[in-house]
């Protein structure tokens, strides 16, 4: 309606103007109710009405911006007529003396209000169409009507909404309470981003003078992105944003109705587009589905909905964007902008990078590894601020590496379980040719950003460039293990998917718990384990009945899945025979994990008990007998210290004993005395 910066002078401006539109009106009221020998100059009420016009016509020219009565008639094309009906109705409610002319006009003490019968007979330009259902006084609810049957003798009465615009006062529909209103500024869109506004602009800017432009959807998996394209369209057309969550809008139909109606009306009056964010919208819900249906087919206003995949069923022409995550050198262009951001709010406080070459090397590293959306970088940058200005702050790239890391949980910290591990390559017992596989992993993982970018291998396709690994093995042979080694090594989350929650017995359900998982996780930085893969990973099957078919489309769409998965999955299982071939041939590493022989056995037992875990005698050799697994090794060492710790003696080869016993008690297996020849 008005610029922030001049709301005091045009307030002041409009409520004079308003005041004088009030009185030309009220003098012709007081014409109206005279006696008829006092019977008026018609002549002199002419010239008096020429001058008030003229007057109303030179206090709207010194504005700086048009006055609120203009600009609602101008966007709601009322005529003459209907526009001093909204006057006439207005003055009731801010000049007394208006009430009083009413009564006498009307002959009667208990009329205080206009009615359509005294409008039609004092107003200039009188037509009948103005109260008809479809004028716009009653179709944008501007005026309401009382309850008299018959319609010349109905009050009118002025939306209390509109009373405060035409004063004004800036305040919201009390209908409306649900909707948010968007800063103006905008961010600076990576050029992918500005290429579909550019294409947003034309479309509107072609149909703008249209009473229905076309609406837009824009899909994707960033909800910030899109609302800063959002953002950007509508600033290129003065017009603000109001943001409206689907799951707001009401379902009762009498209530939608009026919610539309309400809501379209706000856009017009204050110029605003409507953002409607669909993002977690649920599709079998039929009746939301069909609220949201009739709110976009009835709003005629500029309207831009969000939704991750496109909305079915949408009559009124919708025209669908993707909106794609940034490429690597977008993302990159937006990490050098957000440091050196960081640089001007640090002020020379801190840790940085002074080596370009170094800092740009590091960014590097942060783009191959987390795929994040612009207003995600933006945010980790803001975060790194508060460590880089502790007196132990971490390196610029230590900070951000972090802030993507705590950045990009949030989605599956929902979805899965996260795994804190402090393991490192000394914990993890294993054959030399296992252990080099994983350090092998560990440098496909660091050398992401070298291979791909530097070298150009993602130029032509970036599909297949996650690291898959499946590790195989019996039970308790250091699967986990290993994974939580890798991801301390490498800096990375670690998250285990418990396949009895993803898995469903319905239709459909299974690859959408997988799609969550999946589009949370691509945005880096995380590790992704699959434990007992085979589960959900398991061969297909001749199709026998609608089960077979269901489970072999479950299979088809993990293996579509993981060839675009960017980042790192691992999968475990205990029978590598049971994984479809379809998955093996996207694995690009599989290890064997085996049952210890007795020289691994020792080395683990050395290793098992912390440095401050007191010890007295422990013979690792005769340890080394015992034929069992790394896991179980674990939880006998562990028992044996709350023992010995119960018994306030160091461990001892007594205390592991019992705890063996005991273990292998719960396993139903039998303890020879050739494992435990010496023992004690």
């Amino acid at each position: 309606m008005y610029a922030s910066t001049d709301f005091g002078t045009w307030y002041e401006s409009n409520r004079n103007y308003f005041i004088m539109v009030l009185n030309q009106l009220r003098e012709i009221l007081e014409n109206y109710v005279k006696q008829p020998d006092d019977s008026p100059d018609i002549e002199l009420i002419s010239l008096q009405k020429d001058r008030s016009e003229l007057e109303i016509k030179e206090a709207a020219a010194t504005m700086t911006s048009p006055p609120a009565l203009e600009q609602l008639c101008q966007r709601f094309k009322l005529s003459e007529f209907e526009r001093s009906i909204l006057v006439f109705c207005a003055g009731v409610e801010i000049d007394l003396r208006f009430p009083h002319l009413c009564t006498k006009a009307h002959g009667t003490e208990s009329q205080y209000n206009p009615t359509f019968g005294l409008a039609l007979s004092i107003l200039p330009n009188p037509h009948w169409s103005a109260l008809a259902p479809d004028s716009p006084l009653r179709y944008w609810k501007l005026i309401e009507l009382g309850s008299n049957n018959i319609l010349t003798n109905t009050s009118l009465y002025i939306d209390e909404r509109i009373l405060h615009y035409l004063i004004g006062v800036k305040t919201t529909d009390p209908l409306l309470t649900e909707i948010t209103e968007l800063p103006a500024d905008t961010q600076q869109l990576i050029p992918s981003h500005q290429c579909l506004a550019d294409s947003i602009k034309a479309l509107w800017g072609l149909n703008s003078l249209q009473n229905s432009p076309p609406l837009i959807q824009l899909c994707g998996s960033e909800m910030e992105d899109k609302t800063d394209i959002a953002q950007a369209v509508c600033q290129h057309f003065n017009l603000q944003v109001n943001l409206l969550n689907c799951h707001r809008i009401p379902l009762r139909p009498n209530e939608l109705e009026t919610f539309i109606r309400r809501l379209e009306r706000e856009c017009i009056l204050e110029a605003k587009a409507l953002l409607l964010v669909c993002e977690d919208i649920d599709y079998s819900d039929k009746l939301q589905l069909a609220s949201v249906h009739q709110l976009l087919e009835e709003l005629q206003c500029f309207a831009i909905a969000t939704t991750v995949s496109p909305l079915p069923g949408i009559k009124r022409q919708m025209i669908r964007f993707d909106v794609p995550k940034p490429l690597p050198q977008e993302q990159l262009i937006t990490w050098e902008n957000s440091v050196a951001e960081l640089k001007t709010q640090l002020n020379g406080q801190g840790k940085l990078i002074s080596d370009s070459e170094q800092l740009m090397q590091d960014l590097q590293e942060l783009t191959s590894q987390f795929q994040l959306s612009t207003s995600t970088i933006r945010r980790a940058c803001t975060a790194a601020v508060g460590q880089l200005t502790i007196p132990s702050a971490p390196s610029l790239k230590q900070a951000l590496w972090q802030s993507c890391r705590v950045q990009a949980r949030p989605r599956l910290d929902e979805l899965a379980e996260r795994i804190e591990s402090k393991l490192s390559w000394e914990d993890l017992v294993l054959p030399p040719l296992q252990k080099g596989i994983l350090k092998e992993i560990s440098a496909h993982v660091r050398q992401k950003a070298k291979v791909y970018e530097k070298w150009g291998f993602a130029s032509k396709s970036r599909r297949g460039l996650g690291i898959t690994t499946l590790f195989s093995g019996p039970s308790g042979t250091g699967k986990t293990l290993a994974a939580g080694v890798l991801a301390n090594e490498l800096n990375l989350d670690l998250y285990r998917i418990e396949l009895s929650a993803v898995v469903s017995k319905y239709i459909g359900e299974t690859e959408k718990n997988l799609q969550q998982i999946f589009d949370a996780a691509e945005s880096g930085g995380v590790i992704l384990l699959f434990d007992e893969a085979d589960s959900i990973f398991g061969k297909r099957s001749e199709v026998k009945d609608s089960k077979d078919r269901n489970a072999n489309l479950e299979v088809s769409y993990l293996l579509q899945r993981m060839e675009s998965y960017p980042g790192m999955a691992i999968l475990t299982t205990n029978l590598q025979s049971n994984l479809d071939p379809a998955f093996m041939r996207r694995l690009r590493f599989v290890i064997q994990f085996s049952l210890p022989d007795a020289a691994h056995r020792a080395e683990i037992w050395r290793r098992i008990f912390p440095p401050d875990t007191p010890t007295e005698g422990l013979n690792f050799e005769k340890l080394a007998q015992l034929n069992a697994p790394g896991g179980n090794i674990r939880i006998i060492a562990l028992n044996s210290a709350f023992m010995a710790a119960d018994a306030e003696e160091p461990v001892q080869m007594k205390h592991i004993l019992k705890a063996t016993q005991t273990e292998y008690e719960k396993l139903g297996k039998s303890l020879t005395s050739v494992e435990i020849s010496g023992w004690i």
